[in-house]
């Protein structure tokens, strides 16, 4: 199985915010762009700055 762990960042907060996930990086990244409760869900700027997949 395959994970990724991910660094974003958003240039209107001038924060980085780092996950981890199984599902596809940019699903993920879709999610993190929408209005919804939580540190991402403020703003829709996130931008992968860089990711590793880790095989288990």
């Amino acid at each position: 199985m395959e994970h990724r762990t991910y660094i974003l960042f958003s240039k209107t907060l001038n924060r980085y915010y780092v996950g981890f996930t199984s599902d596809p990086l940019s699903e993920r990244l879709r999610k993190h762009n929408t209005n919804h409760k939580g540190f991402t869900g403020r703003v829709n700027d996130w931008e992968v700055v860089c990711f590793e997949v880790v095989m288990h």
